[in-house]
């Protein structure tokens, strides 16, 4: 009797909204499930850092009409053949887990299997991490988790997501040992996260993943910040060039490509068309053409032309009179993503200071 190879998991490829500061509306959360299924992408993965359920209040539930809201997403990812996900980011649970937080833990995973999630991420990133115990428990936990909850697929961000010394700065040092102990601790088709060399990678090519999945012993699924914009210095600038300088990868290195995009959703569709020739049916070629079907000739035209200013020079050194002036020039777009560029331009998309790790 010939003996039946598992399925290999699917490849996933689109965004992770896990940004700081101003969140989308529900209504951009929607079009986008239809968006990455126009450029063929299959994965839409909701945690931003504002929703407190989420974080900080993880172990509350949330408000009937948030839930609501986010029942619609869902329903509208599934009816678009997106992958719907959340991540949880259950704040420092390591610290402290006995009865009372898995008692926690097991009703907030009742609450998600109610969105009826494909993907569960659980997301221990920018939180304290000096603890020698770390992998040992953060393994512990995500084991608890696949034994009691059915959501298909189970990611999970580490503390240390990047070999950036950024982290250790601000989280605490890095347990010794702490990704290959990981690796060994979680249960076997677990995804892990990964930002590349730096939290904000410039580039990610197949020498620059070849060691951490090598330490894990598993593939990484790439957590790619960009073209997120909400860090102190990174809020100054809307970053619009297509995405670029990603791979090509070795087998069985990475498991997906999710890219974490910017506060301004409407015009972090035009930096995403790189992500779709990559890895969708979008070709490079159609870019120019693809940005005008998305904004409109003239909002398109615009973005074309200022890309480079808003991308390279930004908020900081374009002097408050060119700001004005182009300000006033998007806002008579009347379009959604003139009006997103307008409101930055006026310095209306405030930096949030929680997030640490520009």
């Amino acid at each position: 009797m010939n003996k039946v190879s598992p399925e290999k998991p699917q490849f996933l490829s689109g965004v992770v909204e896990g940004f700081y500061g101003k969140p989308w509306s529900w209504a951009l959360r929607r079009r986008y499930a239809h968006y990455l299924s126009e450029l063929g992408l299959n994965t839409y993965l909701y945690c931003p850092k504002s929703d407190g359920y989420l974080r900080r209040n993880w172990s509350q539930p949330w408000p009937t009409e948030i839930f609501r809201q986010l029942g619609d997403v869902a329903n509208s990812c599934r009816q678009a053949g997106i992958n719907f996900g959340v991540g949880l980011s259950p704040y420092a649970l390591y610290q402290h887990y006995g009865n009372k937080q898995q008692d926690c833990l097991r009703a907030k995973l009742t609450e998600l299997s109610r969105l009826q999630p494909a993907i569960l991420a659980v997301l221990f990133d920018d939180m304290p991490g000096d603890h020698q115990q770390l992998a040992d428990i953060q393994g512990r936990i995500i084991t608890d988790i696949r034994r009691w909850c059915d959501i298909p697929r189970i990611i999970m961000c580490p503390t240390y997501y990047s070999f950036d010394p950024v982290l250790e700065r601000h989280f605490g040092d890095r347990p010794k040992r702490y990704w290959s102990c990981l690796g060994a601790a979680l249960p076997e088709g677990v995804d892990i996260l990964w930002t590349g060399n730096r939290v904000c990678s410039e580039s990610i090519y197949a020498d620059d993943i070849r060691g951490i999945s090598e330490a894990l012993g598993r593939p990484v699924l790439l957590w790619d910040n960009y073209p997120v914009n909400d860090g102190a210095e990174r809020s100054k600038h809307l970053y619009l060039q297509p995405l670029s300088r990603r791979g090509p990868f070795e087998a069985g290195q990475v498991s997906g490509h999710l890219c974490n995009p910017m506060n301004q959703g409407c015009v972090s569709m035009l930096p995403l068309l790189g992500l779709g020739a990559l890895y969708g049916t979008l070709s490079p070629s159609n870019i120019e053409r693809q940005a005008e079907q998305l904004f409109g000739k003239p909002t398109a035209a615009a973005l074309l032309r200022d890309r480079a200013l808003f991308q390279q020079i930004g908020l900081g050194s374009m002097g408050e009179s060119q700001c004005q002036q182009l300000a006033s020039e998007y806002a008579a777009f009347d379009t959604a993503a003139g009006a997103e560029v307008a409101s930055w331009l006026r310095g209306e998309y405030q930096f949030d200071p929680t997030c640490l790790t520009d």
